[in-house]
């Protein structure tokens, strides 16, 4: 579901399966336990490996755009398939500037 490396002080998840309810709620306690630990100046996820993603992606990204603000660090979203860039686009996602 979700892999992670820690290099040059970033931080990348990479994102696997679908992201609904439950997943998210696992992806997004592995990732926050990781960046709190680490403090990286930037957390990337990588949705490169994403076949479905409902509410709950969106969900997923703006809490980890918080964190990271908090933490004094940023977001960058990358490989996500033009399906999924509607729904963040759809979102207001685009606006914050973390899609790659």
């Amino acid at each position: 579901m979700i892999e992670t490396e820690y290099q040059n002080n970033v931080l990348t998840a990479y994102i696997r399966g679908e992201i609904d309810h439950d997943s998210a709620a696992k992806i997004r306690s592995r990732v926050d336990g990781m960046a709190q630990e680490l403090k990286p100046h930037t957390l990337r996820l990588d949705f490169g490996g994403v076949s479905f993603m409902d509410s709950s992606g969106v969900g997923l990204v703006m809490g980890r755009y918080r964190q990271m603000k908090l933490l004094g660090g940023a977001l960058q979203v990358t490989n996500y398939s033009d399906n999924i860039y509607r729904i963040f686009a759809m979102s207001g996602l685009e606006g914050l500037g973390v899609l790659r």
